[in-house]
């Protein structure tokens, strides 16, 4: 099974095959999505969406990281990560479930 690559313009598309938006509107609907959930996140606020799963942004502390060429520690800084953990239902429905 081949990695797939879903585009902004295959949601649209699917947008408009599901509700029968024009194209464009289809794209302006799911551009207005994408945002709202871009926004949430940089404040730092929690996503969820029912049955498919939340993101959030957590704290990663200053740590010691290894180069893998040479071995030699180097520290890796603080810094915010963006997190995603999938629902239940989302998790059965990718083990075939």
């Amino acid at each position: 099974m081949g990695a797939q690559t879903i585009t902004r313009a295959d949601l649209a598309k699917a947008v408009q095959g599901a509700v029968g938006l024009p194209l464009t509107q289809a794209a302006i609907a799911v551009e207005m999505v994408l945002n709202e959930i871009f926004d949430c996140v940089v404040t730092q606020e929690d996503v969820k969406l029912s049955s498919f799963g939340t993101f959030s942004v957590r704290e990663k502390r200053e740590r010691i990281g290894r180069n893998p060429k040479t071995g030699e520690g180097a520290k890796v800084s603080a810094r915010l990560v963006v997190s995603f953990k999938p629902s239940n239902v989302l998790r059965e429905r990718v083990e075939g479930g």
